[in-house]
């Protein structure tokens, strides 16, 4: 059985790896990200995975894999940081308070049955002094992440709380993933 991750995040790559599977082939769909008017983080990252997976073509008996994460605080949807001005924007948001983490995934298995899941996380950072912002956008470490910032990082020494899942945050929550994939058939232990 083949395995398509459709994804160019070297992050899921990583984390696929952790359950001991090895995409047979990896294709970065080419959709438009952008909310729908109104629309809620929850909605929002599920419509994401779902449309990733069905803009990459499969070939008979391939499995397909995709996923999004999103940072939400309130109904608000912080994307992938485009530049430092954007990046400075979303961590005074985040500064302090709780948000979320939003990871979905779909897998389109071989008879071409979708399902998705999603996992929300929690985190809170502490109050970022602005030296800090400063020296994380300096790092570049969050520039293109949602949010505008890497839990696997250097980020992760000002969370003082999070619940929920630990890889969902970093982009690929585990649980969720090896259950779909499991249900898909793929062959995991």
């Amino acid at each position: 059985m083949k395995l398509v991750l459709a994804s160019s995040s070297p992050r899921r790559l990583e984390l696929l790896g952790r359950l001991g599977v090895t995409p047979d082939r990896i294709v970065s769909p080419d959709i438009d990200e952008t909310p729908r008017k109104g629309e809620l983080p929850r909605d929002y990252v599920l419509r994401m995975a779902q449309e990733k997976a069905a803009a990459v073509n499969r070939a008979e008996g391939e499995l397909l894999l995709a996923g999004d994460t999103t940072v939400a605080v309130g109904r608000r949807i912080l994307g992938q940081a485009a530049d430092a001005v954007e990046q400075r924007k979303f961590l005074e948001l985040v500064s302090g308070r709780r948000h979320h983490v939003m990871s979905a995934v779909c897998v389109i298995a071989a008879d071409g049955a979708a399902r998705s899941k999603l996992s929300d996380s929690i985190v809170k950072f502490k109050r970022f002094e602005p030296r800090e912002i400063d020296g994380y956008i300096a790092s570049g470490e969050g520039q293109g992440k949602a949010g505008g910032y890497a839990i696997q990082g250097s980020a992760e020494a000002y969370v003082t709380w999070m619940s929920g899942s630990y890889s969902g945050i970093m982009g690929l929550p585990l649980y969720e993933t090896r259950n779909l994939l499991i249900s898909a058939g793929y062959p995991l232990g």
